[in-house]
């Protein structure tokens, strides 16, 4: 799995106080072939036991994963990704939520094209409806009716 997951986080903190046996033994096997899938992605080094991680894993492996997903679903629907930068407002309709490994996105459609922003449960009953959000530090402000909503 390309996306951020709970063994990488574990593998930042080097996998602290997980036991030799049953469950602890089993996710010790999962964050070596954690580590190794890593290599092979070019965002890990072996050297003897040592894994030396890339830097900004966690956001590398969410942004790998937010544009494969982005593939997909222009793929599927015919719509031109819209990607997110810091300042920008985006605004669309809510079409749906996407459940990544590096967490939930909802898909605004523009009628032109559509982008992935962090979902919050606040946004859940506006499906189907206009939504908009500023896009600050690579997060969202949600814009419920005039009122500002949850940060995220």
């Amino acid at each position: 799995m390309i996306g951020a997951t709970w063994l990488d986080q574990q593998l930042i903190g080097g996998g602290k106080g997980l036991g030799e046996l049953g469950f602890g033994g089993d996710t010790r096997q999962a964050l070596q072939q954690r580590a190794d899938f890593l290599v092979e992605q070019g965002l890990a080094e072996k050297r003897g036991q040592r894994v030396t991680l890339a830097r900004n894993l966690l956001g590398t492996l969410r942004n790998r994963e937010l544009a494969q997903a982005a593939q997909d679903i222009a793929t599927e629907i015919g719509l031109e990704h819209r990607p997110l930068s810091d300042g920008q407002r985006v605004a669309g309709i809510y079409r749906r939520n996407v459940m990544l490994a590096s967490g939930r996105y909802a898909m605004l459609d523009d009628g032109m094209g559509f982008s992935l922003v962090p979902w919050r449960p606040v946004i859940e009953q506006r499906l189907g409806q206009q939504i908009a959000a500023p896009v600050r530090g690579g997060g969202v402000s949600w814009e419920i009716g005039r009122q500002r909503g949850v940060s995220v």
